[in-house]
């Protein structure tokens, strides 16, 4: 069985700008001031950009104040999403299909953004169906974290059948190269999102891709790890 991870923005989806203008308006919210423009967030957790917010702002970074940010972010999240003009990334939706018709495929997602925001994205795109497990943003500030929890929801969802040669990771950032590597996965690089092709190959992917339009050389490495 091949476990395949994907990433959300960047790599399925864009969005439009929804899910930054909605961390932009929760911080608003709550702090009742614009947060900095300098704090990274590609391929970062939701969590560990609210964690370098709270900082910023000199608040505790605090349960209580995280769940209140989440909180604002989801409300702010079901609003942006129709207003903005956001797309399923080029292929993305034949590529699904093909892996979902593969009896030796399972599908999870690894992403930066917190479960229901990743519903929501993926709810409002007509992706959601294809995913049954994962990692997601709010059990870890660093993107290595989400990647252990994702990689123990695919053992549970599967009943510990996986074979870590069998894992792949698949996304749009150098991080999501990083974890692949964290969690001993193979890593495919996709450049749809933050970084450019001449960026992700330097971080020496297994695949890199221009878009899953152009896919081959994964399905190719695909066939021959279950050939192998």
């Amino acid at each position: 069985m091949h476990v395949i991870f994907f990433d959300i923005d960047g790599t399925l989806i864009n969005t439009g700008g929804s899910g930054m203008e909605s961390l932009r308006r929760a911080f608003a919210d709550l702090f009742d001031c614009p947060p900095p423009q300098d704090i990274p967030t590609a391929g970062r957790t939701d969590r560990g950009i609210a964690r370098d917010l709270f900082h910023w702002r000199s608040v505790e970074d605090s349960a209580e104040n995280w769940n209140r940010f989440r909180t604002a972010y989801i409300r702010h999240l079901r609003e942006q999403l129709p207003r903005r003009p956001g797309c399923v990334l080029p292929g993305v939706g034949d590529v699904l299909d093909r892996l979902a018709a593969r009896p030796d495929v399972a599908l999870g997602l690894l992403t930066g953004n917190v479960s229901e925001g990743a519903r929501l994205k993926l709810e409002y795109f007509g992706l959601d169906h294809h995913f049954a497990f994962g990692g997601y943003g709010e059990v870890a500030p660093e993107r290595n974290g989400v990647a252990e929890h994702a990689l123990a929801a695919a053992r549970q969802a599967l009943d510990g059948a996986i074979e870590l040669d069998r894992i792949w990771v698949l996304g749009d950032t150098l991080l999501d190269i990083q974890c692949a590597r964290h969690i001993g996965a193979k890593a495919v690089a996709v450049a749809t999102g933050m970084h450019d092709k001449h960026e992700l190959a330097r971080a020496r992917p297994d695949v890199l891709l221009d878009n899953f339009c152009q896919a081959a050389e994964f399905w190719r490495q695909l066939d021959e790890a279950t050939a192998a």
